[in-house]
């Protein structure tokens, strides 16, 4: 009897005329457009002032994150058929119904999982572990009311072939009981490295097109990967092929100078700077120092590789008297001297 009398007063609330009496009495009116977080659309969302009748389910809500319109008609007919009648429609022609969900993308997914083994099973930072889930995951959507944190609760891991088997839940404000997401797949610690682009000889200089930065399984890489930045103007130490992976060890600086090679021979010294061509008798990169011969003297010289094909002689100076230093810096033999060892004039015929 108490149900009846209730059901009689909401209908009376929503069918009460505007001018009536009881002024407090406001006119029932249909929303154009409403967001709603359950699965079921109710009387109370659809009409403003729908007063005591606000909680009779009418509709099942659209699929999580999705949109649907109803025709006013349809609805009208509906309230109708609930017993509630009297609303203003005014001019909406439809009524857009709008279900809030909570989007986790696919990198937020694989970052929790990520996370969850972060520094466990000998794996190491999450930003180096690449996730593979055994079901292809785009997105996930969840009630709106799941609020919470991704928490992992179960965590299971074989290093020997990679597969996980991770447990969240994720705390919803409408329930106590939280809601639970499970996940499988493979996790694979990697590591970013150059890798070549194409074949590459050992005497060949490293350009930036010749290397891209790729992730790749750290397992594959027996020792520390060479980043692209470090294998730029470096020469590897062995042929490689297009697309293996370098490591530092690969590496090695450029020889400006090859054997057998003809260089430049600058020698340098207080007020001298003198040049030949020689012979290289070694091979080196930039600071090395070889040995060159000087093809007019056959004297074997030693120098800095400085250059590609250079090297580089500094004569040590002289230490001198103090009360004589000036006089002797104005003799011309020291650079006679040093011309003559370098480059020394051919005899004159008879």
């Amino acid at each position: 009897m108490r149900n009846t009398i209730a059901t009689l007063a909401a209908l009376l609330a929503l069918t009460a005329p505007a001018h009536a009496a009881d002024d407090a009495i406001a006119q029932p009116a249909l929303r154009p457009s409403i967001t709603v977080t359950a699965d079921v659309v109710r009387v109370g969302d659809l009409v403003d002032n729908a007063g005591p009748a606000a909680q009779i389910p009418v509709y099942r809500s659209p699929d999580l994150g999705t949109t649907g319109a109803l025709p006013v008609a349809q609805v009208i007919n509906v309230l109708r058929a609930k017993q509630v009648i009297g609303v203003m429609t005014g001019d909406i022609k439809e009524v857009t119904v709008t279900r809030l969900a909570r989007t986790l993308a696919n990198k937020d997914l694989e970052l929790a999982v990520a996370s969850a083994l972060e520094h466990r099973f000998g794996l190491g930072e999450a930003a180096n572990i690449g996730i593979t889930f055994d079901r292809g995951i785009s997105e996930l959507r969840l009630d709106a009311t799941n609020t919470g944190a991704l928490q992992p609760t179960a965590t299971r891991y074989d290093q020997r072939s990679g597969r996980f088997d991770v447990t969240f839940e994720i705390s919803n404000e409408a329930s106590a009981a939280p809601a639970k997401l499970r996940f499988t797949g493979t996790a694979i610690e990697t590591v970013e490295v150059a890798v070549l682009t194409r074949d590459i000889d050992r005497t060949e200089m490293l350009k930036s097109s010749d290397v891209v930065p790729e992730r790749r399984p750290k397992a594959e890489i027996s020792g520390e990967a060479a980043t692209r930045d470090r294998a730029v103007g470096m020469q590897l130490r062995r042929p490689m092929r297009a697309g293996t992976p370098i490591r530092v060890a690969d590496l090695a600086k450029p020889e400006l100078v090859q054997r057998d090679q003809s260089v430049t021979v600058i020698y340098q010294a207080a007020g001298l700077y003198l040049t030949t061509r020689a012979k290289a008798i070694d091979s080196g990169a930039e600071g090395d120092v070889v040995n060159v011969l000087n093809v007019l003297s056959k004297r074997t010289l030693t120098g800095v590789v400085t250059g590609r094909g250079q090297i580089t002689i500094q004569a040590a100076p002289a230490a001198l008297p103090n009360d004589r230093t000036s006089s002797l810096q104005r003799e011309p033999a020291p650079v006679a001297l040093a011309q003559t060892q370098l480059s020394p004039a051919p005899a004159k015929s008879e």
